[in-house]
This record gives structure tokens, C-alpha cells and sequence, in this order.
């Protein structure tokens, strides 16, 4: 009966065609996520020279690592290091958005932070990246959720004809700013900004302490431009102290990896998962790389 039953379907679905008909199209079947592992550079550490450390990211099985800038590297020794290894620098991390955000009051500290978003997108280009991580804004005591929602979305429209020229996309990311803590809101924060060169660079471990991956994950969908990736305890947050949940070792926390992994199955993303943990030396590294091979491999 199987047989025939297909013989027959294969017969309509021809005839189907012939006619001009379009055919009934099978149910996609999900495809795990094809990810590329980087890590900040500051996690990198000994006394060595920096084509040195790109040299044992590579060997350890990194893709990429990721800078902030502005910075005090020289960028002809990150170029050489870059060349020689093949090690990618996939984006870049804006390292003024927290000393002077984007939803502060003054606007020339605003101005700071905005100028130095512009160096990192130059950066970035340099190195053959396509996003600057940002903080968006800061919401506390002396700045407003409503005026820190209104002056950054301000200012990062202000910010897009440079992405446009340097072709580096402003991804923001969720970090505990008291700010954007919604998915929903999230979303609708970007798509109010309605433009392809600003998304989301979304962070998984620090929604744990507020929410769920994977309902952030499927909310967001296209507009997640690439992930860092880190762990979470509630448990040590309860017992030991809100910072001291992030005291835990990847696939040792409250992530559910496998239920994290379906979501982005489901929006179909491919790209980039950066850690962002302690760091050390090559043992340190290892574990971690080895790890990040458990939960995306």
C-alpha cells in the first residue's frame, strides 16, 4: 500500500507541474545551527605577543576573536596577526557605552560615546568584521526608562548613514543595564528603528536572570545578528549574591542548551557564538572551546 500510495502522489505531483500548478512543498526539516566560535580577547591571557595568542586561539579551535574599541593595539600588529594565522575578527566591542551612554543627559557625553561608536565601525572594517557590539543606554536613578528609550533610538538613527559607509552593522545587546529587559520589547525597539544595519547581538547567559533564552531567542528571530554566550545559576544567585551566579562553568548553569539549540534552529540562524567568560591561559581556553564544541558541535 506504501508503494502504491507513493506511485500515486508522485503521479498527481507530476501532473501537478505539468499543469503549472505548484506542489504541496514538504515540511523543512530543522537543520542545527552551523556556528563559528570566537571569544574576547581580554580573555586571552599571559605575557606573549598578540600574533602569539592568535596563534594558540587557532590551534585550540577557535574561529575568531573579538576586540574592543577603541583600544591601545596597534592595528597593523592585529592586521599581521590576523593575516598570518587566519584567525577572524568577526566584530568588534564599544568600549565607551557604559562610561558614557547614549541615554545620558548631557549631550556631550552622548557625543563621546557616538564618536567613538564611529571609531569602532572604522575598526572594524579595518579588520573584516561586520558588527560593533553596543550598549544601547543605561536607565538608573537619574535617567529615565521613557528619556533613555526616546535619546537612544535618537541617537542610533543618528549613527546609521556610517554604518551604511563603512558597512558595519550596530547590533545591541541586552546586559543588565535596566533597559530593553522584554523581549517584546526588544523587538520592537529595533523595528521601530527599521533599518537592516541595526539588530540585535543577543547575549544568553544575562537573560537568565529575568527570563529564558529561548523565548527571547524565537521573539527576536532575524533581527539576532550574532550571540555571546555565557552561563547562569539562580541558584548561586539565591544563595551566594546576584554577580555570583554568573559563577559557574558553561553546561554547568541554568541554560537548557538543548532547548536554546531548537530555537535557533527554528529562526534559522547561522553565525557567530562568542564566549564571554573568565578567561586565562591555553588550559583555561581549552575548556572552554571544548565545551562550546559540547553545546553547538
Amino acid at each position: 500500500m506504501q508503494r502504491r500510495s507513493f506511485i500515486k502522489n508522485s503521479a498527481i505531483a507530476a501532473t501537478a507541474t505539468a499543469m503549472g500548478i505548484p506542489a504541496l512543498a514538504a515540511t523543512p526539516k530543522a537543520v542545527k545551527p552551523k556556528i563559528k566560535k570566537s571569544l574576547k580577547i581580554e580573555m586571552v591571557q599571559g605575557d606573549m605577543p598578540l600574533l602569539d595568542k592568535f596563534k594558540m586561539l587557532k590551534e585550540l579551535g577557535y574561529d575568531g576573536v573579538e576586540f574592543s574599541s577603541p583600544h591601545k593595539y596597534d592595528n597593523r600588529e592585529i592586521l599581521a596577526a590576523k593575516d598570518k594565522t587566519g584567525l577572524e575578527i568577526p566584530g568588534v566591542v564599544n568600549s565607551e557605552h557604559w562610561k558614557s551612554p547614549l541615554s545620558h543627559p548631557d549631550p556631550q557625553v552622548r557625543e563621546k560615546c557616538f564618536n567613538t561608536v564611529i571609531t569602532s565601525m572604522e575598526d572594524c572594517k579595518l579588520y573584516g568584521g561586520t558588527t560593533v557590539l553596543l550598549v544601547a543606554g543605561v536607565v538608573n536613578d537619574q535617567i529615565s526608562y521613557a528619556d533613555a528609550y526616546k535619546r537612544t533610538q535618537a541617537e542610533i538613527k543618528k549613527l546609521i548613514p556610517y554604518a551604511e559607509k563603512t558597512g558595519i552593522k550596530i547590533a545591541i545587546e541586552n546586559v543588565w543595564n535596566n533597559f530593553l529587559i522584554s523581549p517584546v520589547e526588544a523587538a520592537r525597539y529595533i523595528d521601530e528603528i527599521n533599518h537592516p544595519m541595526v539588530g540585535w547581538y543577543f547575549d544568553i547567559g544575562n537573560i537568565l536572570r529575568y527570563g529564558w533564552p529561548e523565548q527571547w531567542i524565537e521573539t527576536l528571530d532575524k533581527r539576532i545578528m550574532k550571540l555571546d554566550v555565557k552561563e547562569y545559576s539562580r541558584k548561586k544567585q539565591n544563595d551566594e549574591g546576584l554577580w555570583k551566579g554568573f559563577d559557574v562553568e558553561l553546561m554547568d548553569g541554568d541554560n537548557n542548551w538543548p532547548v536554546i539549540i531548537k530555537a535557533l534552529e527554528k529562526i534559522g540562524y547561522n553565525g557567530w557564538a562568542s564566549a564571554e567568560v573568565p578567561g586565562g591561559d591555553r588550559e583555561r581556553l581549552k575548556v572552554i572551546i571544548d565545551r562550546m564544541n559540547k553545546i553547538f558541535n
